[in-house]
């Protein structure tokens, strides 16, 4: 591969891996009393539960070719850095806690139009907005470890 293209390959990269988290990271804070979220008629709202609905898999597996055609650019020793293994393990956590933690709990909450003194549905979005912000400091760690390359150990 050409080296000219690096450049483009690892903005197409950085741009799917955070399109893939932006929808668990975005929506709790769309999440409003008094109007559902998917009847909104915000643009970006849709938007993001589109992406989440239905774009998942063709952003992942676009991150999974761009990230593999990256190693075979730069090369396979690449994978022996403990920086890149500490940031890949990270983005495997943060995956997991978007699949099984914030999308099944945020298909629960949106589309519920509550009232102002819901107070259950105000908890239950809440907490979704707490692990938006784990999620997005877990993406900060991964961008400090892929910008930095600390030596690790």
């Amino acid at each position: 591969m050409p080296t000219s293209l690096f450049p483009l390959l690892l903005a197409t990269h950085i741009v799917l891996a955070i399109g893939l988290f932006l929808p668990s990271i975005l929506l709790p804070f769309a999440l409003r009393v008094r109007r559902a979220a998917m009847n909104s008629e915000h643009r970006g709202v849709r938007v993001l539960l589109a992406m989440q609905a239905h774009g998942t898999l063709v952003i992942g597996a676009g991150l999974a070719l761009t990230g593999v055609a990256m190693v075979l650019s730069l090369g396979s020793q690449l994978l022996t850095q403990p920086w890149l293994l500490l940031a890949l393990a990270i983005y495997a956590a943060n995956l997991v806690i978007a699949y099984f933690v914030q999308r099944p709990n945020l298909r629960r909450l949106v589309g519920v139009a509550a009232a102002w003194d819901d107070g259950v549905w105000r908890e239950r979005a809440r907490r979704q907005r707490y692990v938006s912000y784990a999620m997005a400091g877990l993406v900060g760690m991964i961008a400090f470890l892929m910008s930095t390359k600390p030596a690790l150990w």
